[in-house]
């Protein structure tokens, strides 16, 4: 049989009962769009690495195809003749909830593009809503089968929310790749020299960082690692909060880790941005914030220096008055 049949060369198609229709009703224009909505989930499958995405993605496109037999089937006589049930829309539904509960909460509007296979997602959930409201208007001329929308509009949710999974689940990746590339132990004898001015400066630093929290009258905690992330020695002031304690430690192993002051690390972690998400890696270490500082000399990093106890902009000019001994 060939693909092109010549039958609809006068702007008419058949439905499943052999009706003929013309090709701009709104019954083929609902059935089109759920085409087209299946066609950009194909193109999200391809994309996603993920074989559990991959499988839902194909299950629901598998039930699309049956949504389709509904939507053309314009003479059905009760709902046992429909393929889309009730049972379905439950399904989606317990999918969704299970979705929910592994995706990190977005308190804001989604900006679609992280990634090209959300991004892909996302443009399936657009189409999808065109879907739904085509079946809708068509539903206001003639008859459409109750679970037909109902499934749309939960499909739309889903994708949404399946979209954000595979989306961080990505960014997540790519994230501790690059952190674990920057955390690469200095091999043997060079990590002995790295540590060694880290070493015999450590002390100045700690008393010079000290002595300017006391010019500003803040109790604070003062932390050095060498280029691995090491603690080589940390001060804790009288009164400064507990809190610091750890703080002060993972704003210096950030600034090893990342490489850059942790203030710099916080304008990238926005969504969007380089580093987005990456504060939930590496088991919650990586601080991003200011008054963390690495410790360079002459493009070398030989580790870091760490201040809490006061203000972000107060942390950074104590953890400056300590590089500046080094």
């Amino acid at each position: 049989m060939k693909v092109y049949t010549k039958t609809g060369d006068a702007g008419l198609t058949s439905l499943l009962s052999k009706e003929r229709v013309y090709k701009d009703s709104a019954r083929v224009q609902a059935y089109g769009t759920v085409d087209e909505a299946n066609a950009a989930m194909g193109l999200a499958k391809s994309l996603i690495e993920k074989d559990w995405a991959k499988e839902i993605i194909h299950n629901i496109q598998a039930e699309l195809i049956a949504l389709n037999a509904d939507l053309a089937t314009a003479e059905a006589v009760n709902n046992a003749d429909f393929r889309i049930s009730p049972n379905h829309i439950n399904s989606l539904e317990k999918l969704i909830d299970s979705l929910e509960e592994r995706r990190i909460p977005q308190p804001y509007f989604v900006t679609p593009g992280s990634t090209a296979a959300s991004a892909a997602l996302d443009l399936a959930r657009t189409i999808t809503r065109r879907a739904e409201r085509c079946v809708v208007a068509l539903g206001r001329q003639e008859r459409v089968s109750a679970p037909v929308p109902l499934y749309l509009n939960r499909l739309s949710d889903l994708l949404f929310v399946l979209a954000r999974c595979v989306e961080q689940e990505e960014l997540v990746a790519n994230i501790t790749k690059k952190v674990r590339g920057i955390l690469e132990p200095v091999p043997g004898n060079d990590r002995e020299k790295l540590s060694l001015p880290v070493l015999t400066k450590a002390r100045q630093m700690i008393d010079a960082a000290g002595h300017k929290a006391r010019e500003m009258g803040i109790a604070m905690v003062m932390a050095i690692v060498d280029a691995n992330g090491t603690l080589v020695v940390q001060e804790r002031m009288d009164n400064s909060l507990l809190a610091s304690v750890s703080l002060a430690l993972d704003k210096a192993y950030t600034a090893v880790a990342l490489r850059m002051p942790t203030e710099q690390a916080a304008s990238l972690v926005t969504p969007g941005q380089e580093l987005y998400g990456i504060n939930t890696t590496h088991h919650g270490r990586l601080v991003v914030f200011g008054g963390g500082l690495p410790i360079y000399d002459q493009g070398i990093l030989y580790g870091g220096i760490g201040v809490s106890g006061g203000s972000v902009d107060q942390d950074i000019l104590v953890a400056k008055a300590g590089l500046a001994v080094f």
